[in-house]
């Protein structure tokens, strides 16, 4: 057993070891080279001086071109430490000895003290790097016990009471009661479930309902948009194919079913084509083919713009604008001028004729541009304020067929919004008017917008 634990801890501590032995081994010829360097350069130093005085100039190329140097060693009082003779010669001068035995054996102490020095230097730093090395690899070091741990440990499943032993191991028949409980799933039920019953799949329960969910939301959110559409344009089709049965049958001749027919079908045309486009612009968005374009405008001309088009389309109306101050935004112009065209033409709607609808560009208590439209209109009903951005909903189908609303225009203005990282501000009482705000991001914020933009 103990040898078993041995090998274990050999095992752990070798990649320290090997770690520790190669920084070792950097330091140890780091220290070499350098005391090597110092000596030479100590004696170059103590030629250099003897050389240049010998030959009386100090040029350090010429110098060393000039001599030739020979170091004696003659016998001493002292046999093992003889005297050391350093030997200049010239061609133009006669030998000059000096005696370098101090400067020698200076010279071989100081090269035992730093190598004694080294040896401290390296012993100190191999007790500081194994005690960094294992600082670094503590938390593959504590992983590596827990896996040995777990692998020594008996199976949790087989040490329960009344467990028969078979071929599943722990991990394998908790996973086949995973397949079991995924595959018994029934998809089309609407309280579809997974359900494991084991406390250690709860977490993975939990996100695998909260997707089915989704799924399920998604997937009913898209059925009622098809039922919708579908209704939305059963309509205008059947409109149009009674006033063509009724041209078939009386209207050749008489010129008032005639002109009746012509106008209600042209009206109903228009419908649809207007419903067609907002439902394609809608699919575009949600699947990411609509690409908005951003860039620096004006909020103030923008607006100007949609006032000046309102009162030459809609003259029963007052129309009235506030943006005097000069507004800077961030954003697609012609797709915040379609956002707001949709609020306008919703204020004009539910607004009665010579009333005023207020226009303005402005800028919020934090500084950020905004789009107000407002009106003295019929307001908006406390349980439909949820509601109003939900595709096809309507409070009141009737008056709104009869406005030729299609419940898409709020849809389609905060799809745009939205993808300005931008939100909806709206103010109404009933019979009193409504106030509808769009707040958009600060001008700084052309980073966030463009990610938004790209999603």
């Amino acid at each position: 057993m103990k040898t078993e634990e041995k090998k274990k801890t050999n095992k752990e501590n070798s990649t320290t070891a090997r770690l520790q032995n190669l920084q070792n081994r950097r330091i140890k010829t780091a220290l070499f080279f350098s005391g090597l360097f110092t000596l030479v350069l100590l004696a170059w130093g103590f030629c250099y001086i003897n050389d240049s005085a010998y030959l009386g100039h100090y040029d350090p190329f010429a110098v060393w071109g000039e001599l030739t140097r020979k170091v004696r060693f003659l016998k001493s009082d002292i046999v093992i430490f003889p005297n050391v003779i350093y030997v200049m010669h010239s061609v133009s001068k006669e030998p000059q000895t000096v005696d370098a035995t101090v400067f020698f054996y200076i010279t071989i102490a100081g090269v035992v003290l730093v190598s004694a020095f080294n040896g401290l230097v390296s012993l100190f730093s191999r007790l500081f790097t194994k005690a960094q090395i294992n600082k670094q690899l503590e938390p593959l070091t504590s992983m590596a016990q827990k896996a040995l741990k777990l692998s020594s440990e008996p199976d949790p499943i087989s040490m329960r009471k009344g467990y028969a032993p078979g071929a599943d191991s722990f991990d394998g028949r908790q996973l086949h009661n995973l397949e079991s409980a995924i595959d018994s799933i029934k998809g089309d039920a609407p309280d579809a479930e997974l359900r494991t019953g084991d406390k250690d799949f709860q977490g993975l329960e939990a996100a695998i309902n909260s997707l089915i969910k989704r799924t399920r939301d998604s997937y009913s959110q898209q059925i009622r948009f098809v039922s919708d559409a579908s209704h939305e344009l059963r309509t205008p089709i059947a409109v149009v194919k009674g006033y063509t049965d009724m041209l078939d049958r009386w209207g050749k001749k008489d010129e008032k079913i005639l002109d009746e027919s012509i106008a209600a079908i042209k009206t109903e045309t228009d419908n649809m084509n207007k419903l067609v486009e907002q439902l394609l612009f809608l699919a575009r968005g949600d699947s990411g083919k609509t690409k908005l374009t951003f860039e620096r405008f004006s909020l103030s001309d923008m607006m100007r713009e949609v006032y000046e088009e309102s009162v030459m389309i809609d003259s029963r109306h007052h129309w009235d604008i506030s943006a005097k101050d000069e507004i800077t935004a961030f954003g697609d112009v012609a797709m915040l001028k379609q956002a707001t065209r949709i609020l306008v033409d919703n204020a004009a709607k539910y607004t009665p004729e010579g009333n005023p609808i207020i226009l303005r560009a402005m800028t919020d208590k934090n500084g950020a541009p905004t789009i107000v439209v407002q009106d003295n209109g019929i307001g908006i009903a406390g349980q439909d304020m949820s509601h109003i951005f939900d595709r096809f909903y309507r409070s009141d189908p009737a008056r709104n067929r009869q406005q030729g609303g299609t419940g898409l225009g709020l849809s389609i203005a905060k799809w745009i919004v939205d993808r300005h990282n931008g939100y909806f501000e709206v103010v109404s009482r009933e019979e009193i008017g409504t106030r509808i705000s769009i707040h958009l991001p600060l001008p700084g914020s052309e980073q966030t917008a463009n990610k938004a933009a790209e999603n």
